[in-house]
Order: structure tokens, then C-alpha cells, then sequence
């Protein structure tokens, strides 16, 4: 999205929130950027091999107070945005199944969980050798988010290496063997990623056919007055929120401009189709502030 088009739909209060990045001088700057390979990082525009460190930087600012932020942020909402993902996933005991850019294991724990019970369900109670086949990879290239998620996990009585696996590595270079995963989800991650279409890619290439890919991410508002609340929101409140609540308000203001930053939702599923997949679907949440990508690898 263009900024001097997004400027131009944002109100006043937040207008002036955005970085001065209009100016003829800018312009070209960014058009030099363009032609040494640059990507964004928020609305900078970086060299491509400094993103990864820029956004590790910030996630491994961030680790210790991420759950506690996600739920100021969001109201609480993105609990009940999982479970939507995690319901459209529609888990079941044996698969394997890889949660990428998972580190804090939001989605792993939802996933096992859902597992649990439809297992105890059907064979009640009793492990069966199909329950046991189970295994659920959190893969996230951030040590600092995986070790919160490892020692949640050991608060929850998973054991490490027991259908739960906590691998440090790149969504857009992953370890995994092609056509080993019965599923894939990547939540409020792939934003973050320097080449989405790589991600994309690589998450076809380890899903088995008939495999289900799933992207929870925050989007664009569809609905105009409810969007201009939203930016003021996002822009003014979200900022301040992180320096108050984590110390650390230059992240979160990275945070939410890499959101605006991300295509929107008929785009990013055209990204989606052009990397193999299939039936592609995406719902909206709240208006627009979230949505729910889906295909499958026929």
C-alpha cells in the first residue's frame, strides 16, 4: 500500500503519528533502496540481510511480556482468534503438525489440546498407539520466544520431545522434509518474514498432499469509520501501551506498521494461490482487523 495513500485515510490525529516519508527527497531515497535489494521494516525501507536481525532484535525485546501485551492489545480477542484457527484446522490424533513463528506455543498448546480431547472422546480415555503417533514441531527462528514457550510447556506437564518439539529455525529455509506435515499454521508471524512468497513456499513443500496450510494475521479494516478508530487506536494507543507495559515502545511501533504494511487480503491470497495451493479461503474477524487465510496442497 502506498503511504501517501494510507496518509490520505488516516484522520488528522493519527496522520501526524506517520513518519515523514512524502517528501521528493524521501522518494528517491526509497527508489535507491528499491535498487540494492531493499525490504521494509515498518515503513523504513532496509537492506534485505538486516530485517532478520531488525526483527529479532524486537521479538527478543519483547519475549518475557508478549502473552500480557497480545492480551492488552487485542482486548483478550486473540484467544478466541486461535481458537477460530485452531477449529478451521480441525486437529486429529496422529497427524504431525508444524506451528512456525510459534515460539511462546499459543497455537501448539491449542493444538495438542484439541487433540486430547478428541482422542479421550473416541477411545475413552485410553492412549492409543494413534494418539501416540502425534507430534506438533513449533518451529520460531527467535530463541528467546521459544524458551517462554518451552518453559510453558514444562508448566503444563509436556514433556520436550514428547509430541512436542521446539525447533530454532526460518520460515522461509525450514529443516523439515518435503511432504511431512499433515498441517501448518502460522500466526501473526508471516508479516515479519523478509520474503513472504519463500515462506509460502516453503510451507507447500513440507505439507503432504492434501495437507491444510492456515495464516491467522492482523489485516485491513474493510469497514472506513471503524478503520480511522482502528488507526488512531493502533497508532497512539498500542505505542504507548508497549513503553508503559514492556519498556519498549519503539517495537511496538514497529509492530504496527509492519501491519499496515502487509498486503491485503485478496492480495495475499493471490500469493497464497501462486504458491501451489489450492481452495484458498479467508475470513474476516472484527472487520477486517484479522483475518484467517487457508488452502490445501492437492
Amino acid at each position: 500500500m502506498a503511504l501517501r495513500a494510507a496518509a490520505g485515510r488516516l484522520g488528522s490525529s493519527s496522520r501526524r503519528l506517520l513518519p515523514v516519508l512524502l517528501s521528493p527527497s524521501s522518494t528517491n531515497d526509497h527508489k535507491s533502496f528499491l535498487h540494492s535489494h531493499a525490504t521494509s521494516f515498518g515503513y523504513k525501507h532496509v537492506p534485505e540481510e538486516e530485517k532478520s536481525k531488525l526483527v529479532g532484535n524486537v521479538f527478543s525485546s519483547v519475549a518475557s511480556s508478549y502473552d500480557v501485551m497480545n492480551d492488552l492489545m487485542s482486548v483478550g480477542l486473540h484467544r478466541l482468534w486461535k481458537d477460530r484457527l485452531i477449529s478451521k484446522l480441525n486437529p486429529f490424533p496422529g497427524m504431525k503438525h508444524l506451528d512456525v513463528a510459534g515460539g511462546t506455543g499459543d497455537v501448539a498448546f491449542r493444538v495438542l489440546d484439541r487433540i486430547n480431547s478428541v482422542s479421550h472422546r473416541a477411545m475413552q480415555g485410553t492412549l492409543t498407539d494413534i494418539e501416540e503417533d502425534t507430534q506438533i514441531y513449533v518451529c520460531d527462528i527467535n530463541s528467546n520466544m521459544l524458551n517462554v514457550g518451552k518453559k510453558r510447556a514444562s508448566e503444563r506437564g509436556y514433556k520436550e520431545g514428547h509430541r512436542l518439539s521446539w525447533i530454532q529455525g526460518d520460515a522461509e529455509a525450514l529443516s523439515f522434509e518435503d511432504g511431512s506435515m499433515d498441517g501448518y499454521t502460522i500466526a501473526f508471524g508471516i508479516r515479519n518474514v523478509t520474503h513472504i512468497e519463500k515462506a509460502l513456499s516453503e510451507a507447500y513443500r513440507v505439507l503432504k498432499r492434501g495437507g491444510r496450510f492456515l495464516c491467522l494475521e492482523l489485516s485491513h479494516v474493510d469497514v472506513p469509520l471503524f478503520k480511522e478508530i482502528y488507526d488512531v487506536y493502533s497508532f497512539s494507543v498500542i505505542p504507548a501501551m508497549g513503553e508503559l507495559v514492556a519498556g519498549d515502545r519503539q517495537s511496538y511501533q514497529y509492530l504496527v506498521e509492519s501491519i499496515r504494511r502487509f498486503p491485503n487480503q485478496e492480495k495475499f491470497s493471490q500469493m497464497i494461490k501462486d504458491a501451489g495451493f489450492e481452495g484458498i479461503e479467508y475470513e474476516n474477524l472484527v472487520g477486517g482487523v484479522v483475518a484467517i487465510h487457508s488452502g490445501v496442497k492437492l
